[in-house]
């Protein structure tokens, strides 16, 4: 038997989560301790995974409740007279979620903000929530501290949230067994690391094994670490200008890696040929995009990103990652 924090560790699904589940939709159904303590079986497990599939399918929450109850799984013919949402519908709640999650982290409110969080995963797949809630409400933080709206302070307390929220996904998440081995970090000087987090997020999820080396790491180093585990390839994460002639002064340390080396972050999204002036590829202006590249290159399809990618990520300049965080 499973406690609920281990529950959470182990399928990433937050307490305060399976707790509305319970209570809207009667799932999951714990056993008790005599303390009281809420105990979940390996069963439950499984079919809080089963929930979680349906979840990432778009599936509503209580129809994937239904579902699950009711021993379907996503794929298996589940009867469709509840159709799911469709991608605009998420994104419509994904921008409502997000606009609450702002204002919560700028009262700040943490409580408040933790429960909009757990409101949004009781609807929205993982990779919704984190790319559709958590990653425009990271941009608008520093697009207010950009313009003096808000304090370094502030802006500080909201990443130091987000960045608690997104590492604890990514250990309940873990890394793969199986799959492709890549080795994600920050380039040398690059601190800003949390749209890189996201992205190993989605990848891990994809089945990619991703093991993510943080902030500001010297690329020799990089190469050490990279040639000990057997990596199948590199993502690196430049935000600005700031970490680029570092980089350039140490790409000679990956030459010899004859590995497919993936550029991202908002300096590449603003110029993204400097992935081709460095010797690496480009991989797109956002999660979604770079998930796609990165899988198909490791799979030893051809992919490479279009001139309508290239140039749409150099007009939207997306930043994620151009806000301050804590050292």
């Amino acid at each position: 038997m499973f406690t609920a924090s281990e529950v959470s560790a182990r399928t990433g699904v937050l307490a305060v989560t399976l707790r509305q589940w319970e209570r809207r939709y009667g799932f999951p159904s714990p056993a008790r301790s005599e303390s009281g303590y809420r105990l979940y079986s390996p069963q439950d497990l499984a079919r809080i995974e089963v929930m979680q599939a349906f979840l990432r399918d778009g599936v509503p929450a209580g129809r994937a409740a239904e579902l699950t109850v009711r021993g379907f799984l996503p794929g298996e013919g589940q009867p469709t007279d509840n159709p799911s949402t469709s991608p605009a519908e998420r994104e419509r709640a994904g921008e409502a979620w997000s606009g609450a999650l702002l204002r919560a982290l700028m009262t700040p409110d943490m409580a408040a903000a933790s429960r909009i969080l757990a409101e949004a995963q009781l609807h929205l797949s993982v990779e919704d929530v984190l790319l559709g809630v958590m990653a425009p409400a990271l941009v608008n933080v520093g697009e207010l501290w950009a313009r003096g709206e808000i304090t370094i302070a502030h802006e500080h307390h909201a990443s130091a949230f987000l960045r608690a929220r997104i590492t604890a996904l990514l250990d309940s998440e873990g890394e793969s067994a199986t799959g492709p081995l890549l080795v994600a970090a920050c380039a040398p000087g690059e601190q800003h690391e949390l749209g890189l987090m996201m992205l190993v997020l989605v990848l891990r999820r994809r089945g990619v094994r991703v093991t993510y080396l943080g902030a500001n790491t010297p690329l020799g180093d990089l190469a050490i670490f990279a040639r000990q585990v057997g990596a199948q390839g590199i993502l690196l994460a430049l935000n600005g200008e700031w970490a680029l002639d570092a980089t350039r002064g140490q790409w000679a340390d990956l030459n010899d890696l004859a590995l497919p080396l993936f550029l991202g972050g908002g300096l590449l999204n603003a110029r993204p040929e400097l992935a081709a002036t460095l010797g690496g590829i480009y991989a797109g202006p956002d999660a979604a995009q770079a998930t796609q590249i990165i899988l198909a290159r490791l799979s030893g399809e051809a992919s490479e990103p279009s001139p309508s990618s290239l140039q749409k990520a150099a007009e939207q300049h997306i930043q994620t990652n151009t806000v301050e965080e804590q050292a």
